[in-house]
């Protein structure tokens, strides 16, 4: 990949080229709408330390608000037609959509009762989910100790594991081969005009000055040290979130759910193996480049809860583990999508928390509707406008892992 870019000036910069940066690049390179020059500047080309690397690749309609049932649809119809939407380019995997399903778990009444509302407004969009109770789980998944548990949804229709690498190479591959050009380089400044309502050029590390007509901030984790250098503040921060593989010495004899237990410790089939995860008790914000792990959590928090819930992982073997970085955001752990009120040409698609993957295919639809026309021409995204930032009012969603 090359450091240099190509020209002085590009109707759309991209600031950074992960899973959403790309899936912007992608869609907006694709509208036929669409006659401009794009450049995605991406600081580390090896991905190595993005959250797109360190993903767990699962998609869910299991949301309690109505727009985000919508985005995972989306999901789920360009996952299992990827291909088509590639344009049948027959050098285009298929992706396998792996269906065993979310299973959230309640232990109390009320949480219960949140369960089946979401289910209700689920099921009104032709969504797949069930609200169960705990004797149908038993009957459906007797390996699960339900001691502690009253109720619970699950959905295995289009809800579960897909690889997300695939469409993250394809979507940059194809690109470029539209067009889009992507460099090895790191925004470091940018430059208003007189007004302060327009983002009038980029300055990169290698000292060119770009000038632009629109930047998108697809930053990751790191949303607002590229957001500070227009003057903005968006409550966007690094989070750890610990990621476990394990093999169990009694396998289980039919594929495990998704399975999000009370305490916030999550588990699924992997393969071969099983994965596992969860959020440190203490959920600081952590530096950029703090990808250290703390091994307790293993054993004094994962290893217990998952053995309690699934007896037969009493005796299970630890095979790999990881730390990456949720992008958090802070105000409603949704994602900021769309042009800042004030500085009109500098667009958000950040702060996913941990739901980029499965969220990038409408998103960056919805980024090139807005690059492309100045308006959502699809699904109206407009609930995740920086405006709500601005205000400090949280766009309610109560399924977050």
């Amino acid at each position: 990949m090359s450091e240099t870019p190509k020209a002085n000036s590009y109707d759309v910069v991209i600031v950074g080229g992960a899973m959403l940066g790309s899936s912007t690049a992608w869609f907006t390179a694709n509208n036929p709408d669409f006659d401009g020059s794009i450049l995605v500047v991406e600081r580390d080309p090896s991905y190595e330390m993005c959250s797109t690397a360190h993903t767990n690749s699962c998609i869910r309609q299991q949301f309690s608000n109505e727009i985000n049932v919508r985005i995972s649809q989306f999901g789920v119809e360009f996952i299992k037609n990827f291909r088509a939407f590639m344009g049948d380019d027959p050098r285009v995997p298929d992706v396998v959509l792996q269906s065993f399903g979310y299973m959230y778990m309640a232990d109390n009444e009320v949480f219960a009762s949140v369960l089946a509302d979401g289910q209700k407004v689920q099921q009104s969009l032709g969504a797949g989910t069930r609200h169960m109770s705990r004797d149908e789980i038993a009957a459906e998944y007797p390996f699960y100790n339900l001691e502690d548990i009253v109720a619970a949804n699950h959905n295995t229709q289009d809800e579960g594991y897909f690889d997300g690498n695939t469409l993250f190479d394809w979507w940059k591959r194809s690109a470029r081969e539209k067009g889009v050009e992507y460099i090895h380089n790191e925004v470091v400044a940018m430059t208003k005009n007189a007004a302060g309502n327009q983002i009038e050029s980029v300055t990169l590390k290698s000292g060119e000055v770009i000038a632009c007509g629109k930047v998108v901030n697809a930053s990751g984790p790191r949303a607002v040290r590229t957001s500070r250098m227009a003057g903005i503040e968006i409550p966007v921060e690094p989070r750890k979130r610990y990621t476990f593989i394990f093999d169990a010495a009694q396998p289980l004899d039919q594929d495990l759910p998704l399975t999000i237990d009370p305490s916030g410790v999550h588990m699924r089939t992997d393969g071969a193996y099983y994965l596992a995860g969860c959020p440190p008790e203490i959920d600081p914000a952590v530096d950029y480049d703090d990808f250290d792990q703390d091994h307790s959590i293993w054993e004094e928090k994962v290893w217990p809860i998952i053995a309690h819930r699934v007896p037969q992982f009493e005796a299970i073997k630890l095979v790999n583990s990881w730390a990456g970085h949720y992008a958090f955001n802070t105000l409603d752990q949704n994602a900021i999508l769309g042009p800042h009120t004030e500085v009109e040409n500098f667009l958000f698609v950040n702060g996913f928390s941990g739901h980029g993957f499965q969220q990038s295919p409408a998103m960056g639809r919805g980024m090139s509707e807005l690059l492309t026309y100045g308006e959502f021409r699809t699904l109206d995204l407009s609930p995740f406008g920086y405006d709500r930032i601005e205000r400090g009012e949280p766009f309610l969603e109560k399924a977050v892992i």
